[in-house]
C-alpha cells in the first residue's frame, strides 16, 4: 500500500483581489506533488484544533512539517526582546506543536522543512537565533530572494553518520530562505549539518524513541530541477 504522508498546511486571512480576499487555507504545490511524484499519498492537515491532531496523526504513515512564518520568539526566547513578532503565527506554531506530540507518541517520523524543522527543535526544548540578517557583516546571504527558489545558493557539509550523507555525499549546495535559525539544540536531538558560516542546516534524533529529519533549506522549490532534492522526499516517503 501506500504511504499516506500528511503535510501541515498554512493560513492566511486575506492573499488578495486574486483569491477574492478570502480568508484561505494553503500548501505550497511543491510539497504534494514531490510526494506524488515518489509514490505517496498526500494528506493536508489544515490548521485547526488541538484536539483533533490525534485523529489527523492516525490517518497518516509519516508527518510533514512546512516552511512559512517564524516561530514566534517569545516559545523559545531565553531573557531577550522579542524581534519581528508580526512575521509569526501562534496559532500555527501551538497547532503544529500539538501534531509534533502527537506525532511522537503515534511514533510516526517527522520530516521538518525549514520552519518546521526549527519548530520540531523549539518543541524538543532548543532556541533560536531570531534574525540571520542582523548579522553585521553577513557572512552568507541565508533569505537568497530574489534569487529563483530553485537555484542553490550556498554550501553545507554533512556528517559521516547523516540520514541525507548518501543522498548529497560530504558536501553539497542548497538553497536558502530563511531569516532564524537554530541556536540550541533541543532534546534528543543532534546536529548533521551546518553551513560554511556554522548555522544548523540539518538535525535529526538522537534517540531510538522517534524518528525525526529536518532540514534548513527547501527541496520543494527544487524537486523537479535537482534530482537530490527528489532523492530526499523519496527517501522520507518510502525509506525513513
Amino acid at each position: 500500500m501506500k504511504k499516506m504522508i500528511g503535510i501541515s498546511a498554512n493560513e492566511i486571512i486575506d492573499p488578495g483581489e486574486t483569491l477574492h480576499n478570502l480568508p484561505i487555507s494553503y500548501l505550497p504545490a511543491g510539497y504534494v506533488r514531490a510526494v506524488q511524484e515518489v509514490g505517496g499519498v498526500p494528506v493536508v492537515i489544515p490548521l485547526g484544533k488541538k484536539e483533533d491532531v490525534r485523529e489527523y496523526v492516525s490517518l497518516i504513515d509519516k508527518l510533514i512539517l512546512t516552511g512559512g512564518q517564524n516561530v514566534t520568539p517569545t516559545l523559545y526566547l531565553e531573557g531577550k526582546e522579542p524581534i519581528n513578532e508580526h512575521l509569526s503565527l501562534l496559532e500555527r506554531d501551538v497547532f503544529e506543536m500539538a501534531l509534533i506530540k502527537e506525532a511522537i507518541k503515534q511514533q510516526k517520523p517527522i520530516f521538518g522543512v525549514c520552519r518546521g524543522m526549527q519548530l520540531v527543535n523549539v518543541y524538543l526544548g532548543g532556541t533560536l537565533h531570531q534574525d540571520l540578517s542582523l548579522r553585521n557583516p553577513e557572512p552568507i546571504r541565508h533569505m537568497q530572494a530574489p534569487i529563483e527558489r530553485w537555484v542553490a545558493t550556498h554550501d553545507i557539509f554533512l556528517e559521516s553518520d547523516s540520514l541525507l550523507r548518501p543522498i548529497y555525499g560530504a558536501k553539497a549546495t542548497v538553497n536558502s530562505f530563511h531569516f532564524q535559525s537554530i541556536n540550541k539544540i533541543g532534546n534528543d536531538l543532534k546536529i548533521t549539518a551546518v553551513s560554511e558560516d556554522g548555522v544548523v542546516e540539518s538535525i535529526e534524533s538522537s534517540s531510538d524513541n522517534h524518528k525525526i529529519l529536518g532540514v534548513q533549506w527547501h527541496p520543494d522549490f527544487a524537486y523537479d530541477t535537482l534530482e537530490k532534492e527528489k532523492e530526499v522526499f523519496d527517501f522520507v516517503v518510502n525509506s525513513f
